[in-house]
């Protein structure tokens, strides 16, 4: 009988350190992502009708003062 090979622990810690890399990965895409959705519905707001008004009044009457 052939005596047992040892196990290399080599392939066990590649691995471990991939995994760990994509997670961390993943995990600033994740934040970046929602931080982002955060920003636009915070600071993305449609123009009101008053807004619109003065903006088009302003340009009628000759721009900024």
């Amino acid at each position: 009988m052939n005596p047992p090979r040892k196990k290399n622990p080599t392939l066990g810690i590649a691995v471990f350190i991939v995994v760990a890399v994509l997670l961390v990965i993943a995990t600033l895409l994740y934040n970046a992502i929602s931080g982002k959705r955060d920003f636009d519905r915070e600071n993305a707001s449609p123009p009101s009708v008053a807004s619109a008004a003065a903006a088009t009044a302003g340009a009628a009457s000759g721009g900024s003062q």
